[in-house]
C-alpha cells in the first residue's frame, strides 16, 4: 500500500503545534482564526441588512459547506492525470489504497473552487429559505472572504505551501515534512504578498460597504480586483500542483473567467435606472 501512495504524494503539515498528543496544523488555526474573525465583521454587516442571527448562522454553515466541497473537488480536478492513473489501477491494488489514494489526491482545496462552491451554497440557502435577500447576502460574503483570505495565505506560509519561486531575497525553509525538495531554497514569499493584496481589498470593500446605497455590487467589485492580484501573482508561485493548461495556471484561467463575468455585468448596468435602497434600509447598509 505504501508504494502506491508514494505515487500521489502526501505529508504532514509544517509547522505545528501538539496538543494531547495530537498534530495541529498551523494552517488550520489560521483557517479558524479567520472563520472568527472575518464571521464578526461578516455579523455586523449583516445586522445592517437586517439579516437575523438565526439566517445568518444557517448561511455561514452552508457557506462553509460549500467552501470544503467546492475547494476539494476542484483541488481533485487538478491533478485530474493523477485520478485517471489511479482509476487504471483498478484491479491492481486494494480497495483500501483506492480510497486513500484517492483521498490524498482530493486531500488539498483550491481557493476559487471554495469560492464559487461557497456562493452557490448561499444561493441556494437565501432561494429555498426565501429569508434572506440574496443580493443583500452575497454582498456581505464580498467583504468577508478576502479578510478570511488574508488569514488563510498567512497559514500557507506557515504550512509551507503555495511557495514561491526560488529568489536571492526571499525566505529560506529549513524543514518541511509536507515538502522536502522546497528545504534549503530561498523562496520569494508569495503567500505574504498576497496576504497583503486580500487586506487591502478588504478594506475597500468595506468602506464600499458602508458607503454605497445600491445593493447588489460588492461581489462584482470583488471580482474585478482580486483576479487581477491572483493572476499576477501566480507567475510568482514555485510549486506545480495547482495544475498548468496552455502556460497558464488552473487559477489563472478562473481568474480570467471570473474578471470577465464582472465585467460584462458592470458594462451592462451602465445606463440602466438602478432601484435604489428605501430609506429604512439605506440606514442599515450606511453606517452611523
Amino acid at each position: 500500500m505504501h508504494d502506491v501512495v508514494r505515487q500521489f504524494g502526501g505529508g504532514n503539515m509544517f509547522p505545528a503545534f501538539y496538543i494531547f498528543g495530537k498534530q495541529i496544523g498551523m494552517y488550520g488555526v489560521c483557517a479558524v482564526l479567520g472563520f472568527l474573525v472575518s464571521g464578526f465583521v461578516g455579523s455586523k454587516l449583516a445586522r445592517r441588512r437586517g439579516i437575523s442571527t438565526e439566517d445568518l448562522i444557517l448561511v455561514t454553515l452552508s457557506a462553509a459547506i460549500g467552501l470544503f466541497i467546492g475547494g476539494h473537488i476542484l483541488f481533485g480536478l487538478t491533478n485530474f492525470d493523477k485520478l485517471i492513473k489511479l482509476f487504471g489501477m483498478i484491479g491492481s491494488i486494494s480497495f483500501g489504497s483506492f480510497l486513500y489514494c484517492l483521498g490524498v489526491i482530493f486531500g488539498g482545496s483550491v481557493f476559487y473552487g471554495g469560492l464559487l462552491g461557497g456562493i452557490a451554497a448561499v444561493s441556494v440557502y437565501c432561494r429555498v429559505s426565501h429569508s434572506v435577500d440574496r443580493t443583500d447576502m452575497l454582498d456581505v460574503m464580498a467583504v468577508c472572504v478576502p479578510l478570511f483570505h488574508t488569514f488563510g495565505r498567512i497559514g500557507c506560509f506557515l504550512g509551507g505551501c503555495c511557495y514561491g519561486l526560488p529568489c536571492s531575497f526571499g525566505f529560506t525553509v529549513t524543514e518541511n515534512p509536507f515538502n522536502p525538495a522546497i528545504c534549503g531554497v530561498s523562496r520569494f514569499p508569495v503567500q505574504l504578498v498576497e496576504a497583503g493584496f486580500n487586506l487591502i481589498i478588504f478594506f475597500v470593500l468595506l468602506s464600499l460597504s458602508r458607503r454605497l446605497r445600491l445593493r447588489g455590487q460588492m461581489m462584482y467589485v470583488y471580482f474585478l480586483i482580486y483576479p487581477v492580484v491572483r493572476f499576477s501573482l501566480e507567475f510568482l508561485r514555485g510549486d506545480e500542483i495547482r495544475g498548468i493548461w496552455f502556460g497558464l495556471s488552473t487559477s489563472q484561467w478562473i481568474s480570467i473567467a471570473l474578471f470577465v463575468f464582472a465585467l460584462i455585468r458592470v458594462l451592462m448596468s451602465i445606463g440602466r435606472t438602478p432601484e435604489p435602497v428605501d430609506d429604512g434600509d439605506a440606514e442599515k447598509v450606511q453606517c452611523n
